[in-house]
């Protein structure tokens, strides 16, 4: 609570080990401050966490332990070289073995072998996210909670650590904030949504996303032009765009593909694309968060 105002409202949810879980919703929807929570940089007027059974308030070291936190707001030194500082942070969290290794391993891991000699105040805002990334995987937690992960990398930066993230998520439990909404429909298995400090979606990406679509759309392509007056009279039909010689169309639900091909048989035309699009992520973060 910030100053009479409730940040979460009672909201009650479980990961477990192999879970890639988006945590989204629109600013002010209390999503930075359930994952401070977690993370032990917080501590909730009323409630409870636990995190390997260990609770937030009498455990708080042991819950740390088991966490990897990367905030979006990514603290760095940036008068300490890259390897220097993840030795840093390492004996910051009394890793046992060779530290010196454990650096080079994520060094390696997070891509910054281009840029390990630098000071990280020369880095680039791509390459300082790596770094914090690395910061965060170095004693191997078993939680990770990444707040905006990919924020400032180039395209082919993100692939990689998409893949990292996807890599990780088969042995470690992942929380994962983003606004990019491609990037959570691509990587996590499973989505919260909070809206007003209020959850108000707790599924499977793809169940999420089935029962949130109570329209279906598809894109066609005829060789010949089509008046739409002629295609609106197939059923179910709600509405048709044009689209650079593309029809879009809208229906209630309906899959309409096999009318669509008995109509360009029965009026002598021939498709070059027919697609049905699916429900995105997107648009069902729309319908959940903004008020109709």
């Amino acid at each position: 609570m910030y100053d009479g105002q409730k940040a979460i409202d009672h909201i009650s949810f479980e990961i477990h080990k192999g879970e890639i879980v988006g945590l989204l919703g629109p600013n002010g929807a209390g999503k930075s401050t359930t994952m401070k929570i977690i993370s032990c940089f917080t501590l909730p007027t009323s409630g409870n966490v636990a995190v390997f059974g260990y609770d937030i308030y009498d455990h708080s070291q042991k819950v740390r332990e088991k966490i990897g936190y990367l905030p979006e707001q990514n603290p760095l030194y940036n008068d300490m070289y890259v390897k220097e500082y993840l030795v840093f942070i390492a004996h910051l969290h009394k890793i046992k073995g060779s530290i010196s290794k454990r650096a080079e391993e994520m060094i390696d891991i997070t891509g910054l072998n281009p840029e390990r000699h630098k000071l990280i105040g020369a880095l680039s805002k791509g390459f300082r996210q790596r770094v914090g990334l690395a910061a965060t995987l170095i004693h191997d937690p078993e939680v990770l909670i990444l707040d905006e992960p990919t924020s400032g990398l180039d395209p082919n930066q993100i692939i990689d650590i998409r893949k990292l993230i996807i890599e990780l998520g088969k042995e470690k439990s992942i929380i994962l904030s983003s606004h990019i909404m491609q990037e959570v429909q691509a990587i996590c298995n499973r989505v919260i949504i909070m809206n007003n400090g209020i959850l108000i979606a707790d599924d499977t990406t793809s169940s999420l996303m089935e029962s949130s679509s109570i329209k279906s759309y598809f894109i066609v392509e005829f060789k010949k032009e089509v008046t739409l007056s002629e295609l609106e009279k197939i059923s179910s039909i709600i509405q048709i765009k044009m689209d650079g010689g593309k029809y879009l169309i809208e229906t209630a639900g309906s899959d309409i593909r096999e009318e669509i091909f008995n109509f360009a048989v029965k009026t002598g035309n021939v498709i070059l694309e027919m697609k049905k699009e699916g429900e995105n992520l997107e648009k069902v973060f729309q319908k959940l968060t903004i008020p109709n």
